[in-house]
């Protein structure tokens, strides 16, 4: 196809803008972006990604892209995009390496002044007891094939059966933290090989745990709804499936590479390689990336038990006392059948989410009961000197995005124009004068992510807002930040 640029679309309002059908597309495009926004990637190619994806077997609806999209593998960065199971595919380029790349967020009973002063100390902490970077792993905790297997089975249930947790995370955890669908017999001996010793480690790049505090609240009832108050010490934790998620990717790239062309799908681009859902190749991969999804989902369960027990550590007291309770853990990077109405009837759907974050709105039966008058906890990461949002999902995100959102802020750098614009800069310092504390495993990481390298996470914010796909409910102020 024409590689597409901002001319070939039509605004629709001010913060959609159509890509028209044309060639072999199936369906139109649709981005949810401002005129700014719109001006951050009208040199990459991720809008005629948008439209490349809309040449695909089986689509339903549009093919989507949130405010923070950006080129990416076959899909955008901030790609959505549903398909028929019967006549449809299933594409690891709609889901992407980091398999289940997700975010979660606690809240406590502290306040931002009740610990200030030992803030240096907690990062110190906690970058001592999270094993992070590229490669890290977990010297307390290897687990043989047979036991990886049930963590691959089960999740983060996995997790709380085994002591790292209890049953309430498990009713705050998105699918309740395990995918049933997945096979771990599906999952590569080089793939477990690799996610062996990586359970409850952060890994590298984006990945991070944030000790921050809540600066401002813009809906006081849902806020209350949902646990939050002004001035409360918040953690967010950002990892994904790991090595283990990169190989089950890797392995089934090639897989579909060969199926794509066994099944003469007609591909504008062969990062799109894909499998229909139901056939042998599709039910593989579906089943190993749920697999790689359940590893992230306990992965972040097991960081979660490590951040708890480091507050214990450095305060002195009980986790319950300080009341270090789960809000909510959303996915990133996943597929996953959902029931959503398409042309005025229910259908059952596999929805691709790459680098976007599910929003289900207030009384949804998938949403946790706890949230059911609030709407589902949307958790939107900024970079490590900004801020972060606390939103929630609308009914108009289901009818127009199958109940989808941004995942964050979105790269406005390369990792190697990063490096190009913090070279002379201590990074380290720089942020401690925002009053920001940060450890990473290495000064390359840092300077890769530096908070020039994203978009602001307000705009982005600022438009699913406005645009109806999610509300404001909160935005947190980071205090203190480990890095991979």
């Amino acid at each position: 196809m024409q590689e597409l640029t901002i001319h070939n679309l039509r605004q629709i309002d001010q913060y959609r803008w159509l890509v028209p059908r044309q060639g072999k597309m199936r369906t139109d495009g649709m981005l949810f972006l401002d005129r700014k926004l719109l001006e951050h990637v009208k040199n990459d190619k991720s809008i005629t990604q948008v439209a490349n994806v809309a040449w695909l077997p089986g689509i339903v609806g549009r093919s989507l892209a949130m405010p923070d999209m950006h080129q990416g593998y076959g899909f955008p960065i901030g790609g959505v995009a549903a398909f028929d199971p019967d006549e449809g595919v299933v594409s690891p380029g709609g889901v992407g390496y980091d398999i289940n790349c997700g975010v979660r967020l606690l809240r406590s009973s502290l306040v931002k002044d009740e610990i200030k002063d030992e803030i240096a100390n907690l990062v110190n902490s906690l970058f001592s007891n999270i094993p992070s970077g590229v490669g890290s792993r977990q010297p307390h905790l290897k687990l043989n094939k047979k036991e990886l297997k049930k963590v691959l089975a089960t999740g983060a249930q996995w997790a709380v059966k085994n002591g790292f947790g209890s049953q309430d995370d498990l009713l705050h955890i998105e699918e309740s933290g395990c995918l049933g669908w997945a096979d771990p017999e599906a999952v590569s001996e080089r793939a477990l090989d690799r996610g062996q010793a990586q359970l409850g480690t952060l890994g590298s790049g984006n990945h991070f745990v944030e000790v921050g505090y809540v600066d401002t609240i813009f809906e006081e009832k849902i806020a209350k709804g949902i646990g939050l108050f002004k001035g409360q010490v918040t953690v967010i934790i950002h990892t994904g499936s790991r090595g283990l998620g990169h190989q089950v990717c890797g392995d089934n790239i090639r897989l579909l590479q060969n199926t794509s062309r066994k099944y003469h799908f007609d591909l504008p681009d062969r990062e799109l390689c894909c499998a229909p859902v139901h056939s042998d190749e599709g039910m593989q991969y579906l089943a190993a990336m749920a697999a790689a999804a359940n590893f992230a989902f306990a992965n972040r369960q097991l960081i979660t038990d490590e951040v708890r027990r480091t507050f214990e550590q450095v305060f002195g007291l009980g986790a319950q006392k300080m009341g270090l309770q789960l809000v909510y853990d959303v996915c990133h990077n996943i597929a996953k059948y959902e029931t959503h109405e398409v042309d005025g009837k229910q259908r059952e759907v596999v929805v691709h989410r790459k680098g976007a974050t599910r929003a289900f709105p207030a009384h949804h039966p998938k949403v946790p009961a706890a949230y059911q008058e609030t709407g589902q906890p949307v958790l939107i990461p900024g970079d490590m000197g900004r801020y972060s949002y606390v939103l929630v999902g609308t009914d108009r995100a289901l009818k127009e995005t199958f109940g989808s959102t941004c995942h964050g802020a979105g790269r406005l750098m390369s990792r190697h124009a990063a490096k190009k614009a913090a070279k002379g800069h201590n990074v380290t310092a720089e942020l401690a004068e925002l009053g920001v504390t940060v450890r990473g495993a290495g000064r390359a990481t840092l300077i890769e992510e530096i908070p020039q390298a994203y978009k602001d996470v307000e705009d982005v914010v600022r438009v699913v807002h406005e645009a109806g796909l999610a509300r404001k409910v909160a935005r947190l102020r980071p205090l203190g930040v480990i890095k991979g």
